[in-house]
């Protein structure tokens, strides 16, 4: 597609390419299908979480206390950081040592734009999702968002060719 014609694209494209709807950003964190929690006991190790992550293919586990309420959550950056970066034995390091304590979490009444809104400033890419009393419910992911976004747009995004690229993204208004 030349220049010309993708200027030509943007000007008569569907209005769902320019404004994201108000009613997308009252979405819930619950529309984000969120998957169910890993739980693991301040106590377990690294490897033990390691384990459960790769069988679930998910990014990391939440750390429950005795009362079954988030304590920490402890992420593969984690793993990289904190255990490998470390020389830690995975075998011997309970994830107390290396989790991220009390860690920010939202519930899945919360909206999907304060979902993004804490990932994007605070860098999370995993969040945890609680009810009322702390207990683990969810986890939202980068990936939920994505996934989210791209269904926003689903035209757009199926309909884009490898190498595509929006030539002026300055005037698409994103709401």
């Amino acid at each position: 597609m030349s220049e010309l014609e993708d200027e030509a694209y943007f000007d008569t494209a569907d209005p769902e390419t320019k404004v994201i709807s108000a009613g997308a950003l009252n979405d819930t964190v619950a529309t984000l299908m969120p998957a169910e929690p890993i739980c693991l006991r301040e106590t377990s190790t690294v490897h033990e979480a390691v384990n459960a992550m790769l069988a679930r293919r998910q990014a990391g586990v939440l750390v429950v206390n005795d009362t079954g309420r988030l304590a920490g959550i402890f992420t593969e950056r984690d793993v990289l950081t904190r255990v490998v970066g470390r020389d830690l034995d995975p075998h011997r390091t309970a994830l107390r040592e290396v989790m991220t304590p009390n860690p920010e979490a939202l519930t899945t009444e919360d909206r999907v734009a304060y979902a993004v809104y804490c990932m994007s400033v605070a860098g999370y890419r995993t969040v945890p999702l609680v009810d009322a009393e702390r207990r683990p419910v969810g986890v939202v992911t980068a990936g939920d968002i994505l996934r989210w976004l791209a269904d926003l747009f689903p035209e757009t995004v199926l309909n884009m060719r490898p190498g595509d690229r929006i030539k002026h993204a300055d005037k698409v208004d994103m709401g």
